[in-house]
């Protein structure tokens, strides 16, 4: 009986094994919210690259409570991430959330959009935006996801558009409070934005700024964003509430980091470009190792430089026109 009983024993374990049970896109996702000022908050998504493991959640989004509604900027990087983000706001108010920000449109940013549009929330964009959404590159990347982050990003996910596009930056006011929506199109994005609540000195950067990881650079003009990094500070914020990692509230530190970085990719592929050195071999002999014990280092890194290198690429041939 004994040796049945383990045998039985064994045979579960193992069809647990071969045939695990069904992920679900409705599991409970909490999330919990971080305040940075009198009337603002962010989630603070976890390190590294998108995985099934974090569920998509690898990004940060924040929320500024107003007198009379709620602004959001940013959904995070799956619907069911959107709608926990909506979750989180409602324990904090009741106050009907009106506005959502997109600081650019990226898949990590811009997926929970379904949540909040579900709502009835505008949603407001740079108008370089238009360019991802027509994109294959767009198509390409939700394919991806849906494999990748499955169930969490599915069928049923789908591309939202912005109910309005911004040429450039804007002042608005809403519920009392005063917002200026920073024009950055052509660093990290075609169609970066940045947000600061000036009554809070809370800047959301958007991914101009990465704390305590690899930036992703994907198709980024390196040369727009370090200026964009230079003037970042013009602002004067208290804390700035980056794309990834760590609110500061000594944001130089992870402007320096991400502008040394930047920086650094730009000398290796360009000195790669001007010895007509291949890629592979430029990136085999260089010394990574002040960035590979930073989280996103092996996700991002190789693909951050051979970006870089194509567009190192593209300015030596500007240059000698």
């Amino acid at each position: 009986m004994n040796a049945l009983r383990t045998g039985f024993a064994l045979f579960l374990l193992l069809a647990v094994a071969l045939f695990p049970p069904p992920l679900r896109a409705d599991e409970a996702i909490t999330l919990t919210p971080i305040q940075v000022g009198p009337h603002s908050w962010y989630f603070q998504g976890e390190s590294g690259a998108a995985s099934a493991a974090n569920k998509g959640f690898m990004s940060n989004a924040g929320f500024v409570v107003t007198d009379d509604q709620v602004i959001v900027w940013d959904s995070l990087g799956t619907p069911v991430l959107g709608q926990a983000m909506i979750t989180a706001i409602r324990k904090l108010t009741a106050l009907p959330i009106k506005l959502v920000i997109a600081s650019h449109y990226h898949a990590d940013h811009i997926y929970g959009l379904q949540a909040f549009k579900a709502l009835g929330a505008d949603i407001w964009a740079h108008q370089n935006s238009r360019l991802y959404l027509a994109s294959d590159v767009a198509r390409e990347r939700l394919a991806q996801r849906r494999d990748a982050l499955f169930p969490w990003v599915n069928e049923d996910t789908h591309l939202v558009p912005p109910d309005r596009t911004l040429p450039g930056g804007e002042n608005f006011t809403r519920g009392g409070l005063h917002f200026r929506l920073i024009d950055a199109h052509g660093s990290h994005a075609p169609d970066d934005m940045m947000l600061l609540v000036e009554e809070d000195g809370v800047l959301f950067s958007g991914d101009l700024f990465f704390d305590g990881r690899v930036p992703f650079v994907g198709d980024a003009n390196t040369r727009h964003w370090l200026k964009a990094l230079d003037s970042m500070l013009d602002s004067h914020p208290k804390v700035v509430v980056p794309g990834h990692g760590h609110a500061s509230k000594t944001p130089q530190h992870g402007i320096t980091l991400t502008r040394d970085y930047l920086i650094d990719l730009r000398q290796k592929m360009g000195a790669a470009v001007a010895d007509l050195t291949d890629f592979e071999t430029a990136y085999a002999a260089a010394d990574w190792s002040r960035w590979q014990k930073l989280p996103a280092f092996e996700a991002a890194n190789r693909l951050n430089a051979y970006n870089v290198y194509i567009q190192m690429e593209q300015e030596a041939l500007q240059g000698n026109r």
